[in-house]
């Protein structure tokens, strides 16, 4: 078995559960290909294991990758996956961890199912960003939001929004976020924006602070393309596709619609939903106990 594994590196803390996962990874043999950065990283925190493969750039195969960190790891982990239908599991060494679902305490029942095969996956729609000027290399997929801000200013934008062939509203606020059912647990949902289950067929068009209280987040087929035109101040704002931000001029529409390919994620059974936003939003948890 092939195994690409991606991590974060700003953390020294973050190396104590990578080097975890490749004790308990060892038992079993496989071959395991690193991303460079995480290597280095791994190599000054001395707990990179031996006879392992380095990984440069996005050229590479596997069968499945790992990703060790939080959330934003995971992220970067699809984008390097980058379409090539490759199984993502996520090894929780963040916080809350929507994505990045699985505890250290868990690695000796993962690595058993994974080398047994007794896993299950899920496909989790993307948001594409077509006929916008983005810069050179700038990867147009988005596993959970894309989202316009203000820019350098404490003025609002205005966001005017058109839903197919139809006009939808001019948006007065900080920002709009336009997510995937599996952002609907992120930036969406801090701003009052609605949990989606995974496999919806959905977005979700949320305001960032609107001038007007009545506009509310509102639920939109997927396969509707979203159309973006941004005024602002300062001619220009803040594109963001999970995290990786681009400036942009304003006056200049963007589409978004569904992306023609999904990112896989690497599920254990004992893992579902509906049990993880009980657990990590802790509904029904009473304070007095």
């Amino acid at each position: 078995m092939k195994i690409a594994i991606f991590g974060n590196i700003y953390q020294s803390s973050k190396s104590v559960s990578a080097g975890r996962f490749f004790d308990v990874i060892s038992r079993h043999g496989a071959e395991l290909y690193i991303d460079a950065e995480f290597m280095d990283f791994l190599q000054a925190q001395h707990v990179l294991p031996e006879g392992v493969h380095r990984i440069s750039g996005n050229d590479f195969e596997a069968d499945i990758a790992v990703s060790i960190g939080g959330d934003g790891t995971f992220l970067k982990t699809a984008e390097r996956v980058n379409g090539r239908n490759i199984p993502i599991v996520g090894i929780n060494a963040g916080r809350l961890g929507f994505l990045a679902d699985i505890s250290e305490d868990e690695l000796d029942g993962l690595a058993e199912e994974l080398f047994s095969g007794n896993y299950r996956t899920e496909t989790r729609s993307m948001l594409e960003v077509v006929e916008a000027p983005l810069p050179e290399d700038y990867w147009p997929y988005a596993l959970n939001e894309v989202a316009v801000l203000k820019q350098e200013s404490s003025s609002m934008i205005t966001i005017n929004t058109r839903l197919g062939e139809e006009f939808l509203n001019s948006y007065q606020a900080d920002g709009l976020i336009i997510s995937t059912p599996t952002g609907s647990t992120g930036y969406s949902l801090s701003v009052g924006g609605p949990v989606l289950m995974p496999q919806t067929s959905n977005f979700v068009i949320s305001p960032v602070a609107p001038h007007s209280l009545n506009v509310r987040p509102l639920v939109v087929s997927d396969n509707d393309e979203i159309e973006l035109t941004v005024n602002s101040r300062t001619g220009k704002y803040l594109l963001s596709l999970d995290g990786r931000s681009a400036v942009m001029p304003c006056n200049t529409a963007i589409k978004l619609r569904k992306a023609p390919f999904t990112t896989i994620l690497l599920k254990r059974h004992t893992h579902n939903f509906l049990d993880t936003l009980r657990n990590k939003l802790m509904w029904g948890a009473d304070k007095r106990n």
